[in-house]
């Protein structure tokens, strides 16, 4: 009953002329006690001449306000601007006041608003106390009665600096939100005991699991702008050992209009100890380079595709294909974009191998821009299906490519990956195939080729990431293959970005690579994401080394013995610069190795790939012996 009273209290607001009415009421009183302050709360001034110029008070007080509009605003929001505006409103009154008196007394007639300065001074300072007291004090009870309808959430701010404050400011401004800053945590000895907005900084080591308890903690909202990922880490382990939730306030640059929204705020992932800010992009030629434009995606329902496909959502694009022969992904994927209400997408279940089919769809819909994302990517399986990695990876990226020139396709981007430099398997060794024919058909017709060379991406089909939650979820061991085995990691929405931002780069002919931070050790990604789990390694979840796999290397690397790179407009994205091919023996191996990998045994097939890829020594698997008949040779 109480509750329902308070929550239909809470949905009212109170009339403007009620505002106004309560506000000139305060300034007549403080006129009042402003006489009775000036003669030390004696009767000692004329109280019939006060009554007499009440009334002028009330008038001049009444314009001010409503010139300033003062109660238009809501007392239980009231903010920094309307505590400025009431102040302003105040000051027109003294002013009016001082002026009158001034003219009164130059021209000596005894009027009504003669009034002595200390009296119009000591009331100036009243009302500013008692009327932006006012407020505040209404706001404060709101909010006291919001707090008895809505379920609060006690939370700490990990960081007491300028970030830290703003997280307290979104939190405590934002009525919806059902969270309640009652601390700030911070590493800084000087800050630790000290109070901000008369919440205590603690230190972490303070914060104990009776300290939890007693304070009925639910949560830990980490708000630092810059912190290396070893202490989030830190931290982070600490806290789960308590059972608390942990959140990331974003970074400044991601805010929405340059605001933190509370809704930002997220929980703690893996991402976040990647040790690189997020790449972010911001490039209004995209607009022009998709708006109005059929756009084709190969491997549409697969990890990147898909990611890609969700971000040219965005755009008024003409007609957007989705091309993928796996049927259930991409009734997935068609099912995510009704539901976003995308227009003119278009599924087709089809396979890059085939060029008749493939011909078929580029005939009827004649796309303009082509991401070919469309490949075989897992290392071991590749290195026993070596024909099917020639297959899909050269034979198909061959017909999109070729497709692409025929029917005067705009702009060719094809995915590509580290795996491709120095390859060490099959799979990487087609993939830098797949990017020696693009290079090779530079020139022909209008397609400008473009190539994107990707790390790890997390949450990816095959990726690490989501076999290590399904270890820890069976309680273990993670496998990892060898204990100083790294790899460069990005989201799928930073890969995404960067293949349309290539799109609307490149001329033709570039591989595109960009800065992805230190390269991260397998090894302690997985003892993170034990910890991230909430629980300890090697107690709870040990972690197994199992050996390196077929093709498998320890190192990845995004460009080739022989290239370099030159900058671009993005300090984070860079262009490889590759050396020079012979376009026309390369594109003859190209058809042979395609040609005989439908009858050849694999130590044929790879033999060819490996005359195509010098570069490409295997690595931990059966093919070595071709390169030790290389090197007798």
């Amino acid at each position: 009953m109480i509750t329902r009273y308070l929550h239909k209290i809470s949905q009212r607001y109170a009339p403007k002329w009620l505002i106004l009415f309560i506000d000139v009421c305060i300034i007549l009183s403080t006129y009042f006690l402003a006489h009775l302050i000036r003669f030390n709360f004696e009767f000692e001034f004329d109280i019939s001449r006060l009554a007499l110029q009440l009334p002028y008070i009330a008038v001049i007080s009444l314009l001010s306000l409503i010139v300033l509009g003062s109660q238009k605003g809501v007392v239980r929001f009231t903010g920094f601007k309307d505590i400025l505006n009431l102040f302003t409103s105040i000051n027109i009154l003294a002013t009016v006041l001082i002026v009158a008196t001034f003219v009164s007394r130059k021209f000596n007639t005894d009027t009504l608003i003669n009034i002595p300065g200390s009296i119009i001074y000591i009331h100036l300072l009243l009302n500013i106390i008692f009327l932006i007291g006012f407020k505040l004090m209404i706001k404060s009870i709101y909010n006291q009665l919001i707090q008895e309808i809505k379920h609060q959430k006690n939370v700490l701010i990990f960081g007491a600096g300028n970030l830290g404050l703003l997280t307290y400011d979104a939190i405590s401004n934002d009525k919806k939100s059902e969270l309640e800053v009652i601390g700030f945590i911070d590493d800084d000895k000087q800050k630790i005991g000290k109070k901000i907005n008369q919440l205590r900084v603690h230190s972490i080591d303070h914060i104990t699991k009776e300290f939890i308890e007693k304070n009925n903690v639910a949560e830990v909202i980490v708000s630092i702008q810059t912190i290396e990922s070893y202490r989030l880490l830190q931290i982070c382990s600490q806290l789960f050992s308590l059972d608390i939730k942990v959140k990331i306030a974003p970074p400044v640059q991601n805010w929405i209009d340059g605001d933190l929204n509370v809704g930002q705020i997220h929980d703690f992932k893996i991402e976040d100890l990647l040790g690189r800010e997020p790449i972010s992009i911001d490039n209004p030629a995209l607009k022009d380079e998709y708006d109005s434009k059929t756009l084709l995606v190969t491997g549409a329902a697969g990890s990147i595709g898909s990611e890609i496909v969700r971000k040219l959502r965005n755009y008024n694009y003409k007609k957007l294909i989705l091309v993928d022969n796996s049927e259930s992904p991409l009734y997935e994927i068609q099912q995510e974009l009704k539901q976003n209400n995308a227009l003119n997408v278009v599924s087709v279940i089809a396979d890059v191998r085939d060029s008749k089919r493939m011909d078929a769809i580029f005939s009827k819909y004649r796309p303009m821009l082509v991401f070919h994302a469309a490949a075989y990517k897992h290392v071991p399986l590749m290195e026993d299906f070596p024909h099917e990695a020639v297959d899909v990876n050269i034979q198909g990226t061959k017909n999109i490519a070729d497709l692409s020139v025929k029917h005067g396709v705009e702009k060719f981007v094809l995915i590509s990956t580290d795996k491709a430099v120095n390859p060490t398997n099959v799979m990487g060794a087609t993939k830098r195939i797949a990017e020696l024919y693009t290079s090779c058909l530079k020139g022909l017709g209008k397609t400008k080729f473009i190539t994107t060379r990707f790390g790890n991406v997390l949450g990816s089909n095959g990726s690490v990431i989501p076999l290590f939650k399904k270890q820890i979820e069976n309680g273990g061991p993670i496998t990892v293959t060898h204990k100083d085995i790294t790899r460069y990691f990005m989201t799928i929405p930073e890969a995404c970005q960067l293949v349309l931002e290539a799109a609307a780069m490149g001329s033709g002919g570039e591989i595109f690579v960009f800065d992805m931070g230190e390269a991260i050790k397998i090894y302690d990604l997985a003892k993170n994401m034990i910890i991230l789990s909430g629980l300890r390694y090697p107690e709870d979840v040990d972690i197994k080394i199992s050996g390196l796999r077929p093709g498998e290397k320890i190192f990845e690397e995004l460009l080739a013995n022989d290239e370099n790179t030159k900058p671009t407009y993005h300090e984070k994205i860079m262009i490889a610069k590759a050396k020079r091919v012979d376009q026309s023996s390369v594109e003859r191996k190209i058809n042979t190795l395609c040609v005989k990998s439908k009858t050849s045994n694999i130590l044929s097939i790879v033999s060819l790939i490996k005359d195509l890829v010098p570069e490409y020594v295997s690595n931990n698997s059966k093919f070595e012996i071709l390169d030790n008949k290389t090197t007798k040779s």
